[in-house]
């Protein structure tokens, strides 16, 4: 086995040289037109904008900060303003039947002008038809009309006087009514002389009179029919005047709009309504001198007005809606209720639009989780696409909780391009439970998280600085603090051969050093503000870093940074708090004992393990078998543990140290507790690389240097990961000066060997480890308690029972 070197400074990350930047300043660069390190979703993007098919709706994943939304509104607001204009949409009176209101589709700009179109046609009709009704011409005939009507009543009553009277009977008109009364002699007989006649006299009264009451009867019981005929007649003269003045009214509006029959069609519907209304335009004194019938009034104008709900003419190209707030009734509009005397009343003009309907023959954008967090709004988005159109319907109706008046109007087709922005675990999600989804939503947009760091790139990556920092109006970066955002990126990115695409960090990073340069009152940003600028985040985020960091001084959190100790070695673990992690050592302790072959793992025994670090646990008591056992059983019992370990633990990065551990109790040699170690292993021994390799280094080089760097102290990591290493500066620093090592290992012999000081040792031709040798001490250890074992097992045979 060859000697491990420790590794070199330059070996520790990437360091950006600025004389390899061929400008001073940023001021110098051109503005970047397209976007860097995203080929693969800018493709998906074009492709899922431009193709005009059914079910092809864009879905953009990837984690918040990529640049998802400038990129998606880049594309849309270019591909938008070559498209044309949608149509306008508006909601009209249906006059047959009012719940049901049409919609109207114009061109664009045209429902504007009809919305003005028709409100001076309704002040006019106000002004035109009360003045028509009251033309000296148009009263003349009525009166003629009711003059006519009452001289044919007037006419019924004298005949029946005049019949009354041939019989010595009078036809008196009293306050109550009618009355027939006898005469004599011209004048009418009193209560008292009627009594002086005789019988014979009385009787042919009577039944003069008893013939006379049927005919009376008859005509007082036409009289209704008399003012209804009145009435009618008056109301056919007002119709008659009125159709001329609205159809004189309405010729001009009419031929504006010759080329669209559905807003001819109305206009036949609005003039027979108005018509057959017309007494409503002819405001009684009453009325007029009432402020009370103004509401009236203002609804029989309403009734003809036009409720436009989605006006294109102002709009350059076709619609962008971004929705921010994806609500059932912002998405799909609403009809909103106004209360009347106690009443909640509503009509066509109080319906409002969603985003839909402003999104209509354009492109809707929405954040996917806040969609799926809004109650009903996911499944009336899928029903409008499914179905390709637009369809109000009140929630409350439709769950039963309301039950006012409300309306159902007529759909809209619907012709959207929707584009969800979102992560990947709800893009998988969805994906794997939503069957409708992946019919909906045919083009992803898998958005990177890295790019290449190549001089290509990097040069494109200042461009980007330059534009960023030119559209926030900040100071120029120089050479050497674009040369520190570009080592920052790579940090970011955890690997020193890539870049981040997190645009929202390098944006955040370059509004902090344009801060502290503009507090020194610099012309330009250098790197020792970029690196100021890192600074202060890191310190705004590390307050339980530092906690961390003050137990184990104090000696509350047991940390071993010299000496040696068997069955103890110190793990590495990243804690992250969002927009900070750091690594903090833990101490991992194992022992070993005769047994049947069991590793316990406390922490999954306690159900403080999660399922990968149970696997990694389970997978180096695997090895343990077969590298140590072949041959005979393996006859120990082993417990591993995090030692005060208060949370769970999850991921497979400790198991070569717990594998570690638990090889130096069995070979009974001390671990040097200078050497912190990370690394999961498979069942051959080999290591495997794991996540957070900075932190986890910078996390015990941090508890070292607190206690004084001796030259001892170090870290052992996989050798897969060094590609991934950009360390800070001062941990880069302490290595160059010999205070501090990194090793990259590759099996667990190699490990085994550094932390213990003694060889591992390979097995020869026959399977046998050198003398001294780790290996060689574990083998023995174990054939010692399997030759235990079976001692007692023949004991336990032989014993006779008592």
């Amino acid at each position: 086995m060859h000697e491990i070197k420790a590794l070199s400074p330059q070996q520790l990350g990437w360091r950006c040289d600025p004389a390899h930047l061929d400008f001073e300043t940023t001021a110098e660069l051109d503005d970047l037109s397209e976007f860097v390190g995203q080929t693969r979703a800018l493709d998906a993007v074009r492709f899922g904008i431009t193709i005009r098919r059914e079910g092809y709706n864009l879905y953009a994943l990837g984690p918040p900060g990529v640049g998802k939304r400038t990129i998606v509104k880049s594309f849309l607001e270019r591909k938008s303003a070559d498209e044309s204009k949608p149509d306008d949409w508006c909601y009209i009176n249906n006059f047959d039947n009012r719940h049901q209101p049409h919609a109207l589709r114009l061109p664009a700009g045209r429902g504007a002008k009809l919305v003005w179109d028709l409100n001076v046609l309704i002040e006019d009709l106000h002004t035109s038809i009360p003045a028509a009704l009251e033309m000296e011409e148009h009263r003349n005939r009525l009166q003629e009309v009711e003059e006519e009507v009452k001289e044919r009543q007037a006419k019924a009553f004298r005949q029946l006087a005049e019949q009354a009277e041939q019989q010595g009977i009078q036809l008196i008109r009293t306050p109550g009514g009618f009355a027939l009364a006898p005469l004599r002699d011209g004048e009418v007989l009193s209560p008292e002389e009627y009594e002086k006649l005789s019988d014979a006299q009385r009787k042919q009264i009577q039944a003069a009179v008893d013939v006379l009451q049927g005919e009376l009867r008859t005509l007082v019981e036409k009289m209704p029919q008399w003012r209804n005929e009145i009435r009618r007649k008056v109301k056919e003269l007002n119709q008659e005047t009125t159709r001329f003045v609205v159809g004189q009214t309405l010729a001009q509006i009419r031929n504006w709009y010759t080329d669209l029959p559905q807003v001819l069609k109305y206009l036949d519907a609005l003039e027979r309504n108005v018509i057959e209304r017309a007494d409503e335009f002819h405001p009684r004194e009453e009325e007029s001198a009432d402020p009370a019938q103004a509401p009236r009034r203002h609804r029989l104008a309403d009734a003809y007005r036009v409720n436009l709900i989605v006006e294109n003419g102002q709009t350059d190209g076709a619609p962008v809606v971004y929705l921010e707030h994806p609500s059932y009734v912002n998405l799909v509009g609403r009809v909103e209720h106004e209360t009347q005397m106690g009443t909640l009343v509503t009509d066509f003009s109080l319906i409002k639009p969603g985003a839909l309907h402003q999104a209509n023959g354009g492109y809707l954008v929405i954040e996917a989780v806040r969609l799926l967090q809004q109650p009903f709004a996911w499944e009336a988005l899928k029903r409008a696409l499914y179905s390709r159109h637009i369809k109000i319907e009140s929630l409350g109706e439709s769950l039963s909780l309301l039950s006012t008046v409300s309306l159902e109007p007529e759909p809209i087709p619907l012709d959207v391009k929707v584009v969800l922005l979102g992560d990947r675990m709800l893009y998988y999600l969805l994906h794997q439970y939503d069957r409708d989804f992946a019919e909906l939503f045919k083009v992803a947009a898998d958005f990177e998280e890295q790019m290449e760091r190549t001089p290509e790139n990097c040069r494109l990556y200042a461009r980007l600085i330059a534009t960023l920092v030119r559209r926030e109006d900040q100071l120029p970066f120089d050479r050497t603090a674009v040369a520190r955002v570009l080592e920052h990126s790579a940090r970011v990115a955890a690997d020193s051969k890539k870049l981040t695409t997190h645009m929202r960090t390098v944006a955040d990073l370059l509004r902090e050093s344009d801060y502290w340069a503009t507090q020194d009152r610099s012309p330009q940003v250098s790197a020792g503000h970029v690196q100021r600028a890192i600074d202060k985040q890191v310190y705004r985020s590390e307050r339980l870093r530092q906690h961390v960091l003050e137990e184990i001084r104090r000696g509350t959190l047991l940390i071993d940074t010299d000496g040696a100790v068997v069955g103890q070695v110190n793990g590495l673990s990243v804690i992250d708090l969002g927009k900070f992690a750091f690594g903090r050592p833990s101490r991992i302790t194992a022992t070993a004992r005769l047994g049947k072959g069991e590793v316990i793992d406390i922490e999954r025994e306690v159900e403080l393990g999660g399922a990968i670090h149970s696997k990694g646990v389970l997978i180096l008591s695997a090895l343990l078998s077969s590298r140590y056992a072949q041959r005979h059983p393996l006859s120990v019992s082993a417990s591993l543990v995090f030692e005060q370990s208060y949370g769970m633990v999850e991921g497979d990065s400790a198991s070569m140290g717990e594998l570690c551990a638990l090889l130096s109790a069995l070979a009974g040699i001390p671990i040097k507790q200078s050497l912190a170690i990370t690394g999961s292993v498979n069942q051959h021994g080999q290591v495997q690389p794991i996540g957070g390799v900075n932190e986890k280094i910078e996390g015990f080089y941090d508890v070292c240097r607190a206690r004084g760097l001796t030259g001892e102290h170090g870290v052992l990591i996989p050798a897969s990961n060094v590609k991934h290493l950009m360390l800070r500066e001062d941990v880069v620093q302490a290595v160059a000066s010999g205070g501090f090592h990194i090793w990259p290992i590759e099996t667990v012999d190699q490990a085994l060997s550094l932390l213990t000081g003694v060889p591992a040792g390979e097995p020869d031709s026959s399977g046998q480890y050198p003398a001294g040798s780790v290996n060689q001490r574990i083998s023995e250890r174990l054939w010692e308690l399997f030759q235990l074992r079976q001692k007692y097992s023949s004991e336990a045979m032989t014993e006779k029972p008592k």
